[in-house]
């Protein structure tokens, strides 16, 4: 996040590099011995899920993480929703914050 002036404002950039983590991954599986092998696939099937997200999956499971820390469990998109996601992301402009919302919504429709 990244502010400028006397009233910051804060954008949330998402970062995906799940690919390098697969790509890391089978590699370790290709030379792993018998013993590791059966650990080393399930993390493999999981970072490969975690790499098929969408952009819209990212967003969602952002939004419903902060809303859980909080332990708020209504619609993400209602006006306490967004507030927690603001105090949760400080700076956030409220516009963002809506965005955000929806996206978890839509994701969740």
């Amino acid at each position: 996040m990244f502010g400028r002036g006397k009233h910051p404002e804060a954008e949330i950039l998402f970062v995906r590099d799940a690919d390098v983590a697969v790509t890391a991954l089978r590699r370790a599986l290709a030379d792993a011995g018998p013993e590791e092998r059966p650990g080393l696939e399930r993390a493999v099937a999981l970072a490969e899920r975690a790499a098929a997200a969408t952009d819209t999956d990212v967003r969602a499971r952002w939004v419903r993480e902060r809303l859980a820390a909080v332990g708020y469990e209504g619609p993400a998109d209602s006006i306490a929703a967004i507030k927690h996601l603001r105090e949760a992301a400080p700076g956030l402009r409220l516009l963002s914050a809506v965005q955000l919302a929806k996206s978890a919504v839509a994701k969740d429709a």
